[in-house]
Parts: C-alpha cells; structure tokens; sequence
C-alpha cells in the first residue's frame, strides 16, 4: 500500500511500458503463444465476492492501488484486442496474491507476508515487546504460493485460448490478522500484535472465483501454513 501510494505515476508508466514493448513485439516477431498475468488488484473496490472475470470494468479500483491496477488492466485489454485484431493467441491470467521464496523483502515495497515475517523475524531478534500491523486486521486476503502459480501458468498455454481473463486463486481467504498470527507462531514470535487502525486495509475483501480454471482442471496444492 505504501509503494502504491508513494510512487503511483511509476507504477503505472513502466508497468504500461513493459505491456506495450512486451506486446507489440511479441506480435510483431510472431511469437505463437503468450500469457500476460494481471493482479487481483484490477478489479473494482466494491466488487461483489467472490470476484468473477465479468466484473473487470464494472467500476473504479481501490484508490491505493489505482495507477498499478490500471496498467494491469490496459495489459489484459490489450491482449484481447491483438487477439481480435491480429489473431494472435494472447491470453491473459490473473493470480490472486503471490508469495514465496525470493520474495521481496524491501521494508518499503513488500507485499504483506513478506512484511510480516520480516517483522517478527527482527522483533524476536531485538526482543521487542511488540508488533504493529497495519490497518484493523479485517481486511480478507487470498494467497496463492508461487510454484502454484507457475504451474497454473504452464497449465493455461496448454489448456487455454480466449480472449477473457482467468483467474487464478487458491480458493481460500484469510484475514490479516490471522495471516499474521500464523507468521507469528512460525516465526516463533512471543510478543504482542498491536493493529493501528489509522493505517489504511486496502480493499475490504479479495477473493477471486476461480471456477473457470477449476472446470478446465487446475487447482492450486499448497495451504497457507
């Protein structure tokens, strides 16, 4: 959240630089197959959940997240329009929250589990007496393990040719607060959690409906723990 809201003109002006080079080139040398990935973020703020590949463009996204999910959005919308125009065979994913090994660990950039475990992992070190975790704790999240989502990607250009998105989840949510705890324990973390509030959730809930990949046959393998 606050990478997104420090630096939204970046985000969105290289991420819409990478779509289009990535695109217009992989088109113009004839590449025979491709897989853009999207972002969860993309979908609108008041999205009704869990979040079908028909609510894309029904309404504005969270304003924290707004210059990134835009460019997300512009790179799936291009994919379907070389499709049309070009008769390339582009596709387009879009993942629910990634993590894993060689995450980013950046204090200022990170994602949440990795944020997390940074944070209790130099809690326990300096015996601090607590932890502050941003926001209510409320918010609702779906974490997808990233050999999942490699496996999943690799499944799509096998399996899959259209113009719409898929989504790819795990199929489960869980609060902040709870994702935090479990970090906790692993971490083996004894102090305490104190939420501030003040601090922004993000979007309410997060959770994609991956039915259209399930009745192709996929399904991520890894729990949260």
């Amino acid at each position: 959240i606050q990478a997104n809201r420090e630096s939204p003109a970046d985000l969105f002006a290289v991420n819409m630089m990478i779509d289009s080079n990535v695109l217009l080139y992989a088109c113009q040398t004839g590449v025979k197959k491709l897989l853009y990935l999207g972002s969860a973020c993309q979908y609108p703020k008041e999205c009704h959940q869990p979040m079908r590949e028909d609510f894309l463009l029904t309404g504005l996204p969270e304003r924290t997240n707004e210059g990134y999910a835009l460019a997300k959005i512009c790179g799936c919308q291009l994919c379907s329009y070389m499709r049309q125009q070009y008769g390339v065979d582009f596709i387009s994913a879009i993942p629910a929250n990634t993590y894993g090994p060689n995450d980013c660990f950046d204090p200022q950039k990170s994602h949440v589990i990795p944020a997390l475990i940074m944070k209790y992992h130099q809690a326990k070190l300096l015996e601090q007496p607590a932890v502050e975790l941003w926001g209510t704790g409320k918010a609702m999240r779906e974490f997808l393990f990233v050999d999942d989502l490699a496996d999943g990607c690799i499944f799509l250009m096998k399996h899959y040719s259209g113009s719409e998105p898929v989504n790819m989840g795990a199929g489960n949510e869980i609060s902040i607060l709870e994702l935090s705890k479990i970090i906790q324990k692993i971490v083996g973390y004894r102090g305490e959690i104190v939420c501030d509030p003040s601090k922004p959730d993000g979007m309410p809930r997060r959770m994609l409906d991956s039915r259209r990949i399930h009745c192709l046959g996929w399904h991520a393998v890894t729990n949260i723990e």
